[in-house]
C-alpha cells in the first residue's frame, strides 16, 4: 500500500518562495492557496454546481468546467510497509542523535553523486555556508552568484561576510548567463556558487573552465538537482564542493536536511569538525574532552532524519528517470503553442532532475492574455502552476546586511553603498525571465501518467481558445 503524505515543507520551501497573483501577498505570507499550490492539488470543487454543470471548452474561471478535476501526485511519498521499519527501529533503539545511520546515508549519497567523501548538516543553506568557510571564504571577498535562485544561495555568502555579485540569467535555460561571467570578475572575486536551478543543470563545464584560468573555487549549489548529470557525470563532484537539500519539497525528502560532497579529504575533515563543534574529525558525538580544533557549530543531522533519508532514496532514481520521460513528453507537446517557450537545456546534460518543470510565458503570443491572469486561468483548470521567483539581486535584505556593525567594519562606505552596488548587479533579463516570463510546475506532477501530461498540454490549450474573453472578463 503506497501512503502519499504531503508535508508541511509545501508551506514554506528552500527555493519555492513563489510569487502568484491571487495567491500570495507582497509579505510573502502563506496563505491555504499557497499550501495547495505547493503541493501540487488542483482547485476543491465542493459547493460550486456552476462549475461542474458548466461547459467543457469555456474557462473555468468564466464559468465552465475544467479540464481536471482529480488530484495530482502528492509529495512526499511514503510507504509504510517498505519505509517504516528502519524509522521505528530507530526511535525505539533511543539512538536519535548522529550514529550510524547517519554515516550509512553519508556513504551512500557519496556514491549517487559520484565522490569520496559526503557530510550530512541540518539543511541545504548551512551546507552552503560550511563549505564557503572552510574554503576561505570571508570579508572582503567577492562570490560570484546567479540572480535566478533562492534567498538559500545568497545568504551562505553574506554569512561568511563575502560580498555577493550578481551575474544575469540566461532566460532559455533559466541559468547563470555564462558568458557575463568573466566580466564580474575583480581581484577580490575568490569563488563562484553556481545553482543548478529548477534541478536543470548549469553549464557547469563552461564554468569549471572559467574558474581554473582565474583561479577560482567552485561551490556547486545542487540543492534542487538530485541525480542531474552532465557528460554521464552527478552535479555535486565537479567543484571543490557540492551542496544539496533534502527538505520537504525537495526530490529527496526528508523533511530538513543537506550534504557537503567533495573529493577533498581535508576540506571534508575540516567540514566535520565545524559541524560538530569544531571538534576533531572522527570525535565521538556528544564527547565533553574531545579538544576544540577550530570555530565550530552544531549542524548534526539526526539518526532518524537519516533513516528516512535511505528509505527514500531507494526509489530517487526510478522517480528522476519517471520526471525525464514525463518532463521530454510534455516539452513536446507544448514547444509549438504560441507564446509558450519551454526550458532549453545547458550543453551536454544527460540527466536533468526537473525539481519544477519551467517555460516562459509571452503575453504577445497568447493574444495579450497577462501571466498573472494566465495562471489564474490554467490553476482553475485544474493545472496549479506558479511565477517563480522574484528578484533576489533588489530585495532589502542586503542593505540589511551593508548596514550591520560587521559590514561597516569589513568594507569602505563606498563598497557599501547601496545604489551604487545596486547599478552593478543589475540583471535586466533576470528581471524580464521574474516579472514577466517564468512559469513553473511542480516536480511531483512529473511523477503521474502521459495521461496526466496531456491534462498540462489541454489545459494550457483550452486557456489559449479563452483568451480573449478571459482578457476581457478580468478588464
Amino acid at each position: 500500500m503506497e501512503n502519499k503524505i504531503t508535508g508541511a515543507g509545501g508551506e514554506s520551501t528552500r527555493r519555492s518562495f513563489i510569487k502568484t497573483t491571487g495567491v500570495i501577498t507582497a509579505g510573502f505570507l502563506l496563505s491555504p492557496q499557497l499550501i495547495q499550490l505547493a503541493k501540487a492539488t488542483p482547485p476543491d470543487l465542493t459547493g460550486a454546481p456552476a462549475i461542474l454543470t458548466g461547459n467543457a471548452s469555456v474557462a473555468a474561471t468564466l464559468g465552465g468546467l475544467p479540464v481536471r478535476t482529480k488530484k495530482w501526485p502528492e509529495w512526499p511519498i511514503w510507504n509504510i510497509e517498505a519505509d517504516e521499519k528502519i524509522v521505528v527501529d530507530d526511535i525505539r533503539s533511543g539512538i536519535w542523535s548522529r550514529a550510524g545511520l547517519v554515516k550509512e546515508f553519508e556513504e551512500k549519497w557519496a556514491g549517487v553523486v559520484g565522490t569520496k567523501r559526503c557530510l550530512a548538516v541540518v539543511n541545504g543553506t548551512n551546507a552552503l555556508t560550511t563549505a564557503l568557510m572552510q574554503l576561505g571564504i570571508g570579508g572582503g571577498d567577492e562570490v560570484l552568484v546567479p540572480a535566478y535562485t533562492f534567498i538559500g544561495t545568497v545568504a551562505p555568502v553574506l554569512a561568511t561576510g563575502a560580498m555577493p555579485i550578481f551575474v544575469d540569467t540566461d532566460r532559455e535555460t533559466f541559468q547563470i548567463d555564462v558568458t557575463k561571467i568573466e566580466a564580474k570578475i575583480t581581484p577580490r572575486t575568490r569563488a563562484i556558487v553556481p545553482v543548478h536551478i529548477l534541478g536543470l543543470p548549469v553549464n557547469i563545464e563552461k564554468i569549471m573552465a572559467i574558474a581554473k584560468k582565474h583561479k577560482l573555487l567552485v561551490v556547486e549549489d545542487a540543492c534542487q538537482a538530485h541525480m542531474a548529470e552532465v557528460n554521464n557525470k552527478r552535479v555535486g563532484s565537479f567543484g571543490d564542493a557540492g551542496c544539496f537539500s533534502f527538505q520537504n519539497s525537495k526530490n529527496l525528502a526528508i523533511g530538513e536536511g543537506g550534504a557537503i560532497t567533495s573529493n577533498d579529504e581535508k576540506f571534508m575533515d575540516k567540514c566535520y569538525s565545524y559541524h560538530n563543534y569544531g571538534n576533531p574529525y572522527g570525535s565521538v558525538v556528544g564527547s565533553v574532552d574531545a579538544g576544540t580544533l577550530i570555530a565550530g557549530n552544531k549542524l548534526r543531522l539526526t539518526e532518524y532524519q537519516a533513516a528516512i533519508g535511505l528509505s527514500q532514496l531507494k526509489r530517487l532514481e526510478e522517480q528522476t528517470n519517471l520526471r525525464n520521460e514525463n518532463a521530454a513528453y510534455l516539452r513536446n507537446k507544448i514547444k509549438d503553442m504560441p507564446g509558450i517557450i519551454p526550458y532549453k537545456l545547458t550543453p551536454n546534460v544527460t540527466k536533468a532532475a526537473f525539481h519544477l518543470f519551467p517555460f516562459r510565458y509571452n503575453k504577445d503570443g497568447f493574444k495579450g492574455l497577462s501571466r498573472e491572469a494566465f495562471i489564474k486561468a490554467l490553476t482553475a483548470e485544474g493545472v496549479p502552476v506558479s511565477s517563480g521567483y522574484t528578484p533576489l539581486n533588489k530585495m532589502p535584505y542586503l542593505q540589511n546586511a551593508f548596514e550591520s556593525k560587521n559590514y561597516k567594519k569589513m568594507y569602505s562606505p563606498k563598497a557599501l553603498d547601496i545604489k551604487a552596488y545596486m547599478q552593478h548587479n543589475d540583471c535586466p533579463n533576470n528581471d524580464k525571465l521574474c516579472n514577466e516570463e517564468s512559469v513553473w510546475l511542480f516536480q511531483s506532477m512529473l511523477l503521474g501518467s502521459k495521461e496526466d501530461m496531456d491534462d498540462i498540454a489541454s489545459g494550457i490549450e483550452k486557456v489559449y481558445s479563452n483568451a480573449e474573453a478571459i482578457k476581457k472578463a478580468t478588464k
